[in-house]
């Protein structure tokens, strides 16, 4: 069984796949100095009571955009795993795309994987809106290479800058509005960042489509993908499993 392991900025998700199937994601918060002991004991436990034998892992693969967990999540699958994880990044990983960018290091695993995992499932000529800490938008060619994006600051980013940067402006979750126009200080907030990056996503996607001259699909990714795609039609799949499926994608081009 492969152990994939997705290291965002904020959250950090260990997937456990048979072949394809999977069996179970479980997620803790990504804290850079966290050990290799410190997953160990988490994992086994979760994993115990998912019923995933610790025995059953053969092999693992890793993504993070947070350099700081690369030496901690390498030694937890090299102690407890006896495996040598991939590292999506590193020179002996091969992603199976090409990256038509000027400065390819810089750009995000989580990013590329996302790549691999779009092309794979909806073929060529994609917008990808990642919708986690930042906002992300990946542009996917006619050769499934990656193109370049944009990014943006993510929703609760946004939130959170105007409690902390606004005196009289309270903290507010996320939501989507039943009318635009807000009547009080929190609705305005929820509206004005809800149908903000709505027109946001509706905008960006039709420039980046007339840029490139071909209508573009859209895949919406992340924890707030679906309550996004409630408020537009520019949006025309969800997919919560995407980098998950890039990572399985990966490690098959790697080791079939």
């Amino acid at each position: 069984m492969l152990l994939a392991i997705d290291a965002g900025n904020t959250n950090t998700v260990f997937a456990v796949f048979d072949g394809d199937r999977l069996l179970t994601a479980m997620r803790c918060s990504t804290y850079g100095p966290r050990t290799s002991d410190e997953y160990f004991v988490w994992l086994n436990r979760l994993m115990d009571h998912h019923g995933v034998p610790l025995e059953a892992i053969t092999d693992a693969i890793i993504a993070t955009v947070v350099p700081q967990t690369l030496f901690n999540l390498k030694r937890l699958c090299r102690e407890f795993f006896k495996c040598e994880p991939l590292v999506v990044g590193e020179p002996n990983c091969a992603l199976g795309v090409k990256i038509k960018v000027k400065r390819e290091r810089e750009v995000g695993a989580d990013r590329l994987v996302n790549t691999v995992g779009a092309f794979d499932a909806y073929g060529p000529n994609l917008i990808i809106v990642d919708f986690g800490t930042a906002t992300t938008f990946d542009v996917v060619d006619f050769e499934g290479a990656y193109a370049g994006g944009l990014i943006v600051p993510g929703v609760n980013l946004s939130l959170k800058a105007l409690h902390e940067a606004a005196a009289k402006l309270p903290n507010v979750d996320i939501a989507k509005p039943q009318q635009v126009v807000g009547t009080d200080t929190e609705s305005c907030m929820q509206s004005g960042v809800y149908w903000g990056y709505v027109s946001l996503i509706e905008g960006v996607c039709k420039r980046v489509s007339e840029e490139i001259g071909v209508p573009m699909t859209v895949i919406a990714t992340g924890g707030l993908s679906p309550l996004m795609a409630e408020g537009t039609l520019a949006i025309d799949h969800v997919d919560g499993d995407l980098t998950m499926r890039g990572l399985v994608k990966i490690y098959k081009e790697n080791r079939p």
